[in-house]
């Protein structure tokens, strides 16, 4: 969650846990000790290292004394099941990135506290935490009062700033969303039992599967204004990294597609700037991965009905 911390982190050490750890080396941010109860120290040295979507980590990684080592910094490694048993406070860890999918509300994030944490972010929506997308409502943080926080999911912080940015300059009366969804960890590489959702459980190289999300109507959280106006659903395509949003709305007031691409530059160029990203090249999925940008708005792929109808497009 850019922008709120920025001091010593934790976290977990799965699929985002060890994509944060890269983020965190990047900004130079210290990372003090990492909990993973399923893989061993060796092994998390192997996965960090290698990444079949990102690549090899190009700097040093080894073990010594029971310790992650990545680039000459030590970093504690437990191997606890339950958060509360973690000893965060004993390795001087202050905040926690919750990336287990598993610890979401409040009073089981919580957890972390009693280990000597003294805030959570988790990197998923939360039945109950506050919920932040960056560019959207960060000023509403309270550092007095908020503990635990949501970083909401990938796709609502795609979504949150480009609906921000056309709420704000020409209103949305109403919108649907679709996410084109790269393949997740759940889903399975040939066809297999998933009793909730049936169509879940359909090889994920093999076929486009439609699915439910809720990151449209996240959106309505951090954007009171347009709680109840906005709903969505996802289909999950065969491609291992980069998603992309498709926003079809209503308009309050009329606006040409060239005043909806000015609209999206400005507030790219200025205060979404490093959050919101625009382009006018012709782009493909692929040229998004390790872009740190949350959302990218493709200007060369939206299209209009009329003035009020509109369909946008951000990677």
């Amino acid at each position: 969650m850019r922008g709120i911390f920025q001091n010593n982190r934790y976290k977990t050490f799965g699929r985002i846990g060890r994509l944060v750890l890269r983020a965190c080396l990047q900004k130079g941010i210290k990372v003090t000790a990492i909990n993973d109860p399923f893989i061993d120290l060796q092994y998390m040295v192997y996965m960090f290292k290698y990444d079949s979507t990102h690549g090899r980590y190009k700097g040093d990684v080894h073990q010594e004394d029971g310790k992650l080592i990545v680039d000459g910094q030590a970093i504690s490694v437990f191997q606890c099941m339950k958060p509360a048993e973690i000893p965060w406070g004993d390795a001087g860890a202050l905040y926690v990135v919750e990336s287990t999918g598993v610890f979401l509300s409040i009073d089981k994030a919580s957890s972390h506290i009693q280990g000597g944490a003294k805030r959570v972010v988790v990197s998923a929506p939360s039945p109950d935490a506050p919920m932040f997308v960056m560019g959207v409502n960060e000023d509403k943080y309270d550092p007095s009062s908020m503990t635990i926080v949501s970083n909401a999911s990938c796709t609502t912080n795609c979504l949150a700033p480009l609906a921000k940015v056309i709420h704000d300059n020409f209103g949305i009366e109403e919108a649907l969303m679709t996410t084109v969804h790269a393949y997740t960890a759940t889903q399975k590489t040939v066809d297999g039992p998933s009793a909730k959702a049936w169509r879940d459980g359909r090889g994920a190289h093999q076929n486009i599967i439609p699915a439910s999300t809720g990151a449209a109507k996240a959106v309505g959280k951090v954007i009171p204004e347009l709680n109840g106006k906005l709903t969505g659903m996802a289909f999950r395509v065969p491609v291992s990294d980069v998603s992309v949003v498709d926003l079809t709305c209503r308009l309050s007031r009329p606006a040409s597609y060239a005043n909806i691409k000015e609209a999206v530059k400005k507030a790219a160029h200025g205060p979404m700037k490093g959050i919101l990203g625009y382009t006018e090249d012709s782009v493909v999925s692929s040229d998004f991965i390790g872009d740190t940008h949350s959302s990218i708005f493709d200007a060369g792929a939206g299209i209009s009905l009329n003035d009020n109808f509109v369909k946008l497009i951000s990677w």
